[in-house]
Order: C-alpha cells, then structure tokens, then sequence
C-alpha cells in the first residue's frame, strides 16, 4: 500500500485499510468487501492484501468473479465441480474480484451463480477470509448472480461477518489519463474530483 494515493480519495478510512494488513482479519476468519466505482482502488487493496498475506506464508488464491464462476461450471460438466469447489475453499484468503464485471453464463439446467457463490462462502464462512470487491450496487447482486434469494443470502454472511469499505470516489485511471493528456497537450473531458 505504500503507492496508494490517500490523497486521491480522502474520504477513505485509512486507519481501516491499514487495519488489515496487520492480518488480524485473516487471523479471525473475517471476510472483507470493498465497494465503488471502476478505478477507485478496490482491487488494488485486495491485492497488496494477497501480497502481504504472501510474505507470511499464508495460502492464498485470486480470481476474477466470472473466472471463478466458469471454472466451477467447468466443473459440472466434466465432474470435477466437487474437487475444484474444495480448492476454492482451501486458501487462507480468497479474493474474488470485480463482482458485477463481465458475463456470467449459464443454462437452464445449471445452478445459478449465486448457489455457486453461497455454496463457496458457505463452506469458508468462519473458516477463511474472503475477500470480495464489487463494482455495481448490492442491491444488483441478485440480477447479476441469477437468483436474488441466494445473492440476499450470499450477502447475508458476508454482512455477519465481514468488514465493509465503500470507496466514494472517482477513478484514479481517469485521473491518470488526464495528466497523461495534459502533458501532451491534449484535453478530454472533465473528470470527477475528489
């Protein structure tokens, strides 16, 4: 985190992303849940999170929400669901990443994303952290995940027991876009600030 702009998003709780790199939620078991807009700093927590998790030795795995999803109906389709399910439950820390980003497929005959999804944070609930981000409102999990019983479920357990940041800011690579502009004197549009 030593490249993280504070400055950029001041309305960020610092002291509670800092928190978290001394490891005492992967300790705990606690899941973690980041929330906001495209470029605000989400996956960047969660990944110096696996790094720092990393340089203690700890298990950890990292996927894209709708990479985890097609692994898992890999899975069913070629009998593997059970094993590969066990392996997303195995790390310390899991970090799933950009929930509500990209196509979640599906069929009729398979479950949802979201029996997936609760079927995993079910199994690592007080067992292992996970940690989630998202770009699109909770309220949009049960669209996106296929099934809004399951996701109200899915977020259920991670409200029981996970620490929640919701970073209200603008894009740090819209900010960079624009400086790189301005210094080949070009002009794009205006940007939120913060």
């Amino acid at each position: 985190m030593a490249v993280f702009d504070w400055d950029f998003q001041p309305k960020l709780e610092r002291r509670v992303v800092e928190d978290l790199f001394t490891l005492s939620c992967v300790e705990c078991h606690e899941d973690v849940l980041i929330t906001g807009k495209s470029g605000t700093g989400k996956s960047h927590i969660l990944k110096a999170l696996i790094l720092k998790a990393c340089e203690h030795e700890l298990t950890v795995r990292y996927a894209r929400c709708v990479d985890l999803v097609d692994d898992l109906y890999a899975g069913l389709a070629d009998g593997s669901y059970p094993r590969r399910m066990k392996k997303w439950c195995r790390p310390s820390l899991l970090v799933i990443d950009d929930v509500g980003l990209g196509q979640l497929k599906r069929r009729d005959d398979e479950p949802t994303a979201a029996h997936m999804l609760f079927t995993l944070l079910d199994r690592r609930h007080h067992n292992a952290t996970t940690g989630i981000t998202s770009n699109i409102k909770l309220s949009a999990w049960g669209k996106y995940l296929g099934d809004a019983t399951l996701a109200a479920a899915v977020l259920d357990r991670l409200a029981a027991n996970s620490i929640h940041i919701d970073i209200d800011g603008p894009s740090y690579r819209q900010h960079l876009a624009h400086q790189r502009a301005k210094a080949h004197g070009l002009e794009l549009p205006a940007q939120d600030t913060p």
